[in-house]
C-alpha cells in the first residue's frame, strides 16, 4: 500500500473515531424517547439511503463467497455488535462497557493474525494493548476504584468486542473484491437492515411520526445516519482497506479520551489528575501499537 494511501488512512481512521466518539452523546438523547432497536434501525436507513444518493449504482455479481462475506458483515458490523452493546448498557455500569467493549482491537488482532495474511502480532504490540486499557480504565472509572461486575452484562459487553474484531477481519476480506467502498458499505448495510428487520416487532419498535418529527430528535438522527453511519463507515472500511484490520481497530482506544475532551469543552465537566493519566497512558499504548503495525509491514 502506498505511504500516501496509509497516510490518509490513518487521518481518517483518527477523523471517525472523533466522530464516533461524538454519536454517544446524539444517542443518549435519542434514548431518552426511542427504544434502542428504533434508533439503530434508523440511523442505517438512513445511512443506506445516504449512500445510494451519492452514488446510485451497483457493482457487478462477485460471486456468493462476496455475498455471504458482506451478510456476515452486516450481521455483525449492524446488528449484533448494536444490540449487544446497548443490552449491556442495560445490565453494567457504562464505564464498564466502556472498558470491556475497548478489547476490540485486541480481539481484531488475534482474529488477523490467524485469518488475514501479513498481520502478526509481537511483544509491542501486548504492551501497548496493556497501557491502552491501563488508561481507558483510569478514564472510564475516573476515580472509583470500585469495580462492579455484572456476569450478564459484562459478557454482553465481551461479546460486542468480539463481534466487532469479527465485523473488521470480514471487510479486511471484502475490501479485496476492489470495488468502491461506497458501494460495498451500502451492500453491507442492506444485509444489516434485512437482519434487524425481523427483530423489530418483538422488541416493541412502533416509529411514532410525531415523535421523529420534533426537531431535536431529526436532528441527532439525521447526525447519527449521515455522519456515524453513511459517513464513518465509509470511512472505517476505507482504513481497514489501506491500513489492515489491526492498525485500524487500536484506533477504538481513543473513544474514551475523546468522549472526556468533549465532556471538558461542550459540558463543562472537570478533568482530573486521574482522566489526564488516562489519557496519557491511552495515547501511547495506541502510538506503540500503531509502530508495531507500520514496522510489520515493512518487513
Amino acid at each position: 500500500m502506498p505511504c500516501s494511501s496509509r497516510l490518509i488512512g490513518h487521518i481518517l481512521a483518527l477523523c471517525t473515531i472523533t466522530l464516533w466518539g461524538l454519536t454517544f452523546v446524539s444517542t443518549k438523547v435519542l434514548l431518552v424517547d426511542l427504544l434502542p432497536v428504533e434508533v439503530l434501525f434508523l440511523r442505517f436507513c438512513i445511512g443506506f439511503v445516504a449512500l445510494f444518493l451519492i452514488a446510485p449504482r451497483f457493482f457487478a455479481w462477485q460471486g456468493w463467497r462476496f455475498e455471504l462475506l458482506c451478510m456476515g458483515a452486516g450481521l455483525c458490523g449492524v446488528t449484533l455488535y448494536f444490540l449487544l452493546e446497548n443490552t449491556a448498557l442495560t445490565y453494567t455500569y457504562a464505564s464498564n462497557v466502556g472498558v470491556i467493549v475497548s478489547i476490540a482491537p485486541f480481539a481484531t488482532a488475534l482474529l488477523a493474525h490467524f485469518f488475514v495474511r501479513g498481520e502478526g502480532l509481537s511483544r509491542l504490540f501486548f504492551v501497548g494493548f496493556l497501557l491502552a486499557m491501563s488508561g481507558v480504565s483510569l478514564i472510564s472509572f475516573n476515580g472509583n476504584v470500585s469495580l462492579h461486575l455484572n456476569p450478564l452484562g459484562d459478557i454482553l459487553a465481551a461479546g460486542a468486542a468480539c463481534i466487532w474484531a469479527v465485523y473488521c477481519t470480514l471487510m479486511c476480506y471484502i475490501a479485496k473484491a476492489a470495488q468502491p467502498m461506497i458501494l460495498c458499505t451500502r451492500r453491507v448495510f442492506w444485509y444489516g437492515l434485512l437482519s434487524i428487520a425481523p427483530l423489530l416487532p418483538f422488541l416493541g419498535a412502533h416509529f411514532a411520526l410525531d415523535t421523529l418529527m420534533r426537531p431535536v430528535i431529526l436532528g441527532n438522527l439525521l447526525f447519527l445516519g449521515l455522519g456515524g453511519s453513511a459517513l464513518g463507515y465509509v470511512a472505517w472500511n476505507y482504513c481497514v482497506r489501506a491500513l489492515g484490520p489491526v492498525a485500524t481497530s487500536v484506533y477504538i482506544y481513543l473513544i474514551p479520551v475523546i468522549t472526556v475532551l468533549a465532556s471538558v469543552l461542550i459540558l463543562h465537566e472537570k478533568l482530573t489528575p486521574l482522566a489526564v493519566l488516562g489519557i496519557a497512558l491511552t495515547l501511547v499504548g495506541l502510538v506503540l501499537s500503531e509502530w508495531k503495525s507500520k514496522k510489520s509491514k515493512k518487513e
